[in-house]
């Protein structure tokens, strides 16, 4: 029987460390490759990540089927060696709903909420939406505010109110303000998490507006390198992450801002240069160019 954790044992965990969002490998079909998304699991799950996210952003939920999900969660489930999984959802509320308790019946040990499909929500939608996933299941709930679902102080704190289970806030909006505001507010009853893409560039003023982690994308093919970063910031050896971000995460910004969609393409190419089966991103998305793939090789081969 698959165990799963407690909400209250989700957010200790959420808080614990570094965490990070697989990449979903695809064959020459298109189709879930399910044998090299476990060996990349397995791995992964070897450099001390607390928590990883099965079908989130990096793992191209936004190109899944709402069929697939449950079956990558049971996957990484199988394959992390304890490591918690946490689920993506997201699409419209009953999408979601739907979603949450596939997910949680495959195992995951969390729900993070992606933001909805295609249009603006005011605050009190944003409510609705989320708190119908929270009561549709038992495990943790984590919302992902940015894009089109921006989520206000006042609409988070209801939420704590109204929702024992939700027990993370990621923001990925770049709002310091607005966020700082949330964190004050609602203090502890949550655990706070950068959710920016390539959220180095962002860490240490999150940490400063009360985030104690995030969501490292890299961490898919150089995570000893991300470790190191992570370890360094939370030690405040301000000289070792200002030495990590000239010599990696700015180049890296540098090629991620070729064109939209990098921030998952790049990443998934990234995994195919360690040696990983990770296939091609799918449409809407497109993969790095052969030029633009050198470039990513020698950064990485700079930082092994």
């Amino acid at each position: 029987m698959t165990t799963t954790l407690t909400p209250d044992e989700l957010k200790k965990a959420l808080g614990a460390g570094l965490l990070s969002f697989p990449v979903t490998p695809f064959d020459e079909d298109g189709k879930f490759n399910q044998a090299p998304y476990e060996k990349h699991l397995d791995w992964l799950s070897g450099f001390g990540a607390t928590a990883l996210f099965a079908a989130g952003g990096t793992g191209e939920f936004f190109s899944l089927a709402p069929s697939e999900v449950p079956t990558i969660v049971a996957s990484a489930k199988a394959s992390a060696n304890g490591t918690p999984i946490i689920a993506g959802c997201g699409y419209g509320t009953q999408m979601a709903v739907a979603s949450a308790q596939s997910s949680q019946k495959a195992g995951a040990d969390g729900i993070l909420i992606l933001p909805h499909y295609l249009i603006d929500a005011p605050q009190a939608g944003l409510y609705a939406h989320a708190k119908a996933i929270c009561d549709s299941v038992d495990i943790g709930v984590m919302i992902y505010s940015r894009d089109n679902a921006i989520y206000e102080a006042d609409t988070i704190a209801r939420l704590c109110d109204d929702c024992e289970n939700l027990v993370g806030f990621k923001d990925g909006s770049g709002d310091i303000g607005k966020v700082r505001n949330i964190t004050a507010r609602t203090q502890d009853r949550l655990t706070y998490l950068g959710g920016m893409p390539t959220a180095e560039l962002f860490a240490e003023a999150y940490l400063g507006a009360g985030f104690t982690t995030y969501s490292s994308a890299v961490f898919n093919f150089v995570p000893a390198l991300a470790m190191k970063f992570y370890t360094a910031l939370r030690a405040g050896d301000t000289k070792t992450t200002t030495d990590i971000l000239n010599s990696f995460f700015f180049p890296f910004m540098d090629l991620r801002n070729r064109s939209k969609g990098y921030a998952v393409s790049a990443i998934k190419a990234g995994v195919r240069m360690v040696g990983f089966e990770a296939g091609k991103v799918r449409a809407p998305l497109v993969d790095l160019t052969i030029e633009e793939e050198k470039i990513l090789l020698d950064l990485i081969e700079r930082h092994k």
